[in-house]
């Protein structure tokens, strides 16, 4: 499975992105999609993951509320929704693909990531 993810930027606090990843090589379906990031000298975390339907969803506590996970299977591709965004989410964002629906980073594939920023 190939990965490629886009839509980072420079946002001003409170602003909005929407990022995108789009798969190849695999059947879409059949597939779990994750969102993580790794901010600056800090280790990657999970962000979110949707299952492959897009019926099951799951966010870290740090983004409850603000991101929303969401999968087009037409068109092999997951968004992560940001609204309302903070410094503290300033990172590389990396979409993951994998068969388990989990937080940790037990995902057989890896996008080559997008940088957020957020900052006036």
């Amino acid at each position: 499975v190939q990965l490629q993810a886009s839509g980072g930027g420079l946002v001003q606090p409170g602003g909005s992105l929407r990022l995108s990843c789009a798969a190849s090589g695999r059947t879409f379906s059949n597939i779990v999609m994750g969102w993580f990031r790794q901010a600056p000298e800090k280790e990657r975390e999970f962000v979110a993951v949707i299952g492959r339907s897009g019926g099951s969803r799951y966010y870290s506590d740090s983004v409850e509320g603000r991101f929303t996970i969401s999968r087009d299977n037409a068109k092999n591709t997951v968004y992560l929704q940001m609204n309302s965004l903070k410094p503290e989410d300033t990172a590389v964002y990396y979409c993951a693909a994998g068969v388990r629906l989990t937080s940790t980073e037990e995902y057989d594939y890896w996008g080559q990531g997008t940088q957020v920023t957020v900052s006036s």
